[in-house]
């Protein structure tokens, strides 16, 4: 099984069998604030997020949302001269807001020319039936997703990360999104403090038992700024090889089913912000050597479910 040459099942070949053409995401920040940030349960954030509630990469805040659109566009299509687009609310959490004011910015940024879709990024427990309603209702008109950030099914883990809620709040939301037929991306962060190969793939089983629709891949990188620098300043904090890392991603590849679609398989980090590991900037070279290895390994998407079985 081959998606457009690849092994597993990516966004770029959903969303060309979707709109026939290329679809870019634009990254916004939709001046959303957090309930692990805000005190409401508490103000230091997850341990590894940065100081712009991993949107890094997205428009600023100081800006409109079509504002922030426009400008995030003409960067884009400097790259890509044509293609629709995906509104994509990613900084901080994206349904931590009224219903009314949650609209208002939704409208605004589908809205925009040229958009076909709309991404929502948020936590499994910033999600009630009325938000889902109002994100069920776009979906009848564009394509759309929310991601919920899991990044483990290890409670445990979950606690030393300061995620903030426990593992049954995401079984939760995503049995609620699904009651209203919206599909759901569900992130997922290798290398965790104290999680071992089987820790990672048990979130991999978990995660896909669930029914989650696709599925990021992301890298523990440590940013400046973050209350992860405290462990790793006490010796606490290990970062994977890219050995290691390539090695559970290529296995976490073969136990997915063949329809969930990949997002990504490693994140980004401001290179400015990056503490490590370093060798996460040669993103190209990181995915060439997964897609070497898959070969190599002979795994394609789902062929190592039968051995779980």
């Amino acid at each position: 099984m081959m998606w457009s040459g690849k092994r597993y099942h990516t966004l770029n070949y959903h969303l060309r069998a979707q709109f026939g053409e290329k679809v870019m995401k634009i990254s916004l920040d939709g001046g959303f604030s957090c309930p692990n940030r805000d005190g409401s349960i508490s103000r230091e954030g997850c341990i590894f997020c940065s100081e712009r509630g991993s949107g890094d990469f997205a428009g600023s805040r100081r800006l409109t949302i079509t504002d922030q659109f426009d400008q995030v566009r003409d960067h884009m299509t400097e790259k890509w001269a044509k293609g629709k687009f995906i509104a994509y609310f990613q900084a901080f959490t994206n349904t931590y807001d009224t219903v009314e004011s949650l609209k208002r910015k939704y409208d605004e940024a589908v809205a925009q020319p040229g958009v076909v879709g709309l991404a929502i990024a948020t936590r499994p427990d910033c999600l009630n039936e009325d938000i889902v309603k109002l994100i069920a209702d776009y979906a009848k008109e564009c394509f759309v997703w929310v991601e919920l950030g899991l990044q483990t099914a290890s409670d445990v883990t979950a606690e030393l990360i300061n995620r903030g809620y426990q593992t049954w709040a995401y079984e939760e939301a995503i049995a609620l999104l699904r009651q209203y037929d919206i599909d759901v991306v569900t992130h997922i962060i290798f290398g965790l403090p104290g999680e071992t190969k089987k820790d990672m793939l048990t979130t991999v089983d978990f995660v896909r038992n669930q029914g989650s629709q696709g599925v990021k891949f992301h890298l523990l990188h440590l940013m400046k700024n973050t209350p992860m620098e405290k462990l790793y300043d006490e010796g606490k904090l290990e970062f994977m090889s890219k050995e290691d890392y390539i090695d559970v991603i290529c296995e976490s590849i073969g136990l997915l089913e063949p329809n969930m679609v990949v997002h990504r398989l490693t994140g980004d980090a401001p290179r400015e912000l990056l503490i490590g590991p370093m060798w996460s900037l040669n993103k190209w070279e990181i995915l060439n050597t997964i897609d070497s290895e898959l070969e190599r390994r002979n795994i394609t998407q789902g062929s190592l479910l039968e051995e779980t079985k």
